[in-house]
């Protein structure tokens, strides 16, 4: 990574962490993301979707994995192992045990009742987004790298979630690496950026 984009990005992931922990949605604005998600996302009872729990103040989709399980989706939730930047995805029930694992992110407890999954839709948190549909997240690379393995297996949906006041006006600092998502969905809309 050239010094001057990794200066760049920590400049916006600073500014943004700053923005995105004042944000907050009520109840109706709650709602219209949820409705927005079921307007714009392809969802059967064969689809696995990979989820995530929010940490801090993340956008939180703690209901709509609750309303997804109601309605017999199958979702998963990430765990992070030491050995490797590609999150494995563990089967979610409305009871399942979440303990702190690494930087404290809450995730599945591993048992003998594990059924691992691999997702065919990615709901990923960050922090800024930009009209590209591009996003900055926290810079460890677990999602860019995480996208790109399931990619390499099928055809995969990346849909990123986000406070409608988390876009920038201007276009993101990307790398190659760096994966668009194919949708990106706030409290206020819902945008394709899928070819």
């Amino acid at each position: 990574m050239s010094e001057k984009i990794k200066d760049q990005k920590e400049s916006v992931r600073s500014e943004a962490k700053r923005v995105r922990d004042v944000l907050s949605l009520d109840a109706d604005e709650y709602d219209r993301f949820e409705e927005l998600f079921y307007k714009t996302i392809p969802l059967d009872q064969k689809s696995v979707v990979g989820a995530y729990w929010p940490k801090g103040r993340e956008f939180d989709v703690r209901m709509l994995i609750d309303d997804m399980l109601k309605k017999n989706h199958v979702v998963a939730l990430p765990v992070m192992e030491d050995d490797s930047r590609v999150l494995k995805f563990i089967r979610c029930s409305a009871d399942m045990e979440l303990k702190a694992g690494k930087y404290g992110i809450m995730q599945p407890e591993i048992n003998e009742d594990t059924e691992y999954l691999e997702p065919d839709i990615f709901i990923v948190p960050m922090l800024a987004f930009d009209r590209q549909g591009n996003r900055m997240g926290y810079g460890g690379g677990y999602y860019d790298s995480t996208l790109e393995h399931y990619a390499e297996q099928k055809d995969i949906l990346c849909v990123g979630v986000a406070y409608a006041q988390q876009a920038c006006l201007f276009n993101l600092p990307i790398e190659e690496h760096d994966r668009q998502m194919d949708y990106i969905i706030t409290q206020q809309d819902a945008f394709e950026f899928k070819e």
